[in-house]
């Protein structure tokens, strides 16, 4: 909790994953990689609260195995390729306010993709979601390209910048971009159950360093999260 307010973490990992085969419960440093999500939720001294939703039989084992609770087994119509994220959160929020008779008043939202975030980060974005009371909250880093700078599109054969501003002369000069990673997302309620989850009025990001922003997405990414980890100690 958190300036009284009661806060729920939500952990959502599909077992059909496409990029890397298994990728939820393979091994990163010896430990699984949704290891790294709940122990994050679990260190968090504002979180009242955490759920796991998942389709996998698999790593609803694991998880049980590493010490976590699992109170469900996603239903099979939120398990599809084609079903976003945020339905199996508001799914999860749903079963825990019913089940517990509790309400929430954020929801965080934490990416099993992004291993290397800390417990610092998670509760620095509660707390700027709540300090501001921002509608919500998500994690990003600095982009190593810029699209105002040095990235390019093809479209009907010709090669432009995909933000084209002839006014900039040099990186320095170009507005300051963030790439989106899968740390966290925090929302008050209203804002998750709207019609549009990621951007309203009052959405704001929490800027997370490089070295913390390793996405999983294909099988490199383990060779270079591990690499942070050894060498950091992150």
């Amino acid at each position: 909790m958190y300036k009284g307010k009661k806060i729920l973490a939500t952990i959502c990992a599909r077992g059909g994953s496409k990029g890397v085969k298994n990728k939820n419960i393979r091994l990163l440093n010896g430990i699984p990689l949704i290891a790294y999500s709940l122990n994050v939720a679990k260190s968090s001294s504002l979180v009242d609260n955490y759920v796991v939703s998942t389709d996998s039989d698999e790593i609803i084992s694991v998880v049980r195995n590493l010490g976590y609770k699992v109170g469900f087994k996603r239903p099979d119509e939120l398990a599809g390729d084609n079903v976003s994220r945020i339905d199996a959160i508001q799914h999860a929020v749903r079963w825990m306010e019913k089940n517990n008779e509790t309400k929430y008043d954020i929801i965080a939202d934490l990416g099993v993709a992004t291993p290397l975030k800390s417990v610092e980060d998670l509760d620095n974005s509660i707390r700027l979601c709540i300090d501001n009371d921002f509608e919500n909250v998500f994690s990003v880093c600095p982009c190593i390209k810029n699209p105002y700078f040095n990235m390019v599109e093809v479209i009907n054969d010709r090669v432009k910048l995909v933000k084209e501003y002839y006014e900039i002369k040099t990186r320095q000069k170009a507005p300051k971009v963030y790439e989106m990673n899968d740390g966290f997302n925090v929302w008050i309620p209203k804002a998750l159950f709207s019609s549009n989850p990621q951007f309203n009025k009052t959405t704001s990001i929490y800027v997370m360093p490089r070295e913390r922003s390793v996405d999983i997405d294909e099988e490199q990414d383990f060779s270079i999260a591990e690499a942070i980890l050894k060498e950091s100690g992150i």
